[in-house]
C-alpha cells in the first residue's frame, strides 16, 4: 500500500527540479517550534519521493536562517517532553543528512543551535558574508550533531567549537569547510536569484542517490543513541532554563 505524503505549506515544488524549503517563522528568528521540525521532515520526504526533484534547498524568511530550539514556551515543558522534541530534530538532521537527494542551504543572519546544525547537514552549503553560526547545544548538556560537524570541519575543530560556544563568522566558516562559498553581497538568499547560484549537477537524481548510499556513514543509531544519553540525564529542563538565564545576563 502507497502512502501519501501531505506537502508542507513552507514547501514549494518547482518546474526545474528543485524544491525550496522556507523556515517560515521570522518573528521568532525561525526557531525550530515542534510543528517546524515535522513540516521540515515532511519536506524532505516529499522531495524524496517526488522522482522530478533532484534538489531541496533551505532558506529562511526574515532576518535569520534558523536560530536553533525554540525556548519560548519552557514552562510549559518537562525533562520528557523536552526529550521527545531533541530526539525528533535528530531524526530530522539524519533524515537530512542522508536524503536520497541533493540539499542545499542558503544561510544568512544568525545561524544557531538545531539551526546550524541543519546548515551543517546539508550537502551544499552557501552563506551570506554577514552571516554567523554558533553550535551552543552542550551549554545545557545536549549532544546534538557534534559528529557530522566533525565530518565538515574536522573532529579537533567541531570539538573545540561546540565545547567553547564559539561563534564562527563567514571567513572562518568557508576557510574551515563548514560552509562551501559565500552568496555574493547583492543577492537576497530568499530571492530567485540565489537559487540561480546553484551548481548544475552532472548526475542524474538516481544515480546521486546510489552516490549517497555509498558515502552512507552507517552512524544514524549512534548518533541518536548519543543524543537521548545526553538528554535523558536528570534535570535537563533546569539546564535548559540556566543556559538561557546566562544568554540573557551576557
Amino acid at each position: 500500500m502507497t502512502t501519501t505524503i501531505s506537502k508542507p505549506q513552507q514547501l514549494e515544488v518547482r518546474g526545474d527540479g528543485c524544491a525550496v524549503f522556507t523556515f517560515d517563522r521570522p518573528e521568532r528568528g525561525n526557531a525550530l517550534s515542534a510543528a517546524l521540525v515535522e513540516a521540515l521532515l515532511a519536506a524532505i520526504e516529499c522531495a524524496a519521493a517526488d522522482p522530478a526533484v533532484h534538489t531541496l534547498v533551505l532558506r529562511g524568511a526574515g532576518r535569520h536562517f534558523c536560530t536553533g530550539l525554540d525556548l519560548g514556551e519552557l514552562a510549559d515543558e518537562t525533562d520528557a517532553t523536552l526529550l521527545a522534541r531533541v530526539v525528533r530534530i535528530e531524526q530530522m538532521l539524519d533524515a537530512l543528512w542522508r536524503a536520497p537527494l541533493r540539499t542545499v542551504a542558503l544561510g544568512h543572519g544568525r545561524i544557531m543551535g538545531a539551526g546550524a546544525d541543519v546548515f551543517a547537514a546539508c550537502d551544499h552549503r552557501l552563506l551570506a558574508s554577514a552571516a554567523s553560526l554558533r553550535f551552543p547545544g552542550a551549554g545545557f548538556g545536549l549532544v546534538l550533531g557534534t559528529r557530522r560537524l566533525a565530518a565538515r570541519v574536522g573532529a579537533d575543530r567541531a570539538l573545540r567549537w561546540v565545547s567553547e560556544g564559539t561563534t564562527i563568522d563567514a571567513a572562518l566558516a568557508i576557510s574551515s569547510g563548514l560552509a562551501g562559498e559565500l552568496l555574493p553581497d547583492v543577492i537576497d538568499p530568499l530571492s530567485e536569484d540565489a537559487l540561480g547560484v546553484l551548481p548544475v549537477l552532472a548526475v542524474d537524481r538516481s544515480t546521486y542517490r546510489l552516490l549517497r548510499g555509498a558515502l552512507d556513514d552507517g552512524a544514524a543509531d549512534a548518533d541518536l543513541a548519543a543524543l537521548v544519553r545526553s538528554a535523558a540525564r536528570p534535570g535537563l529542563k533546569e539546564r535548559v532554563l540556566a543556559y538561557r538565564q546566562r544568554q540573557l545576563r551576557s
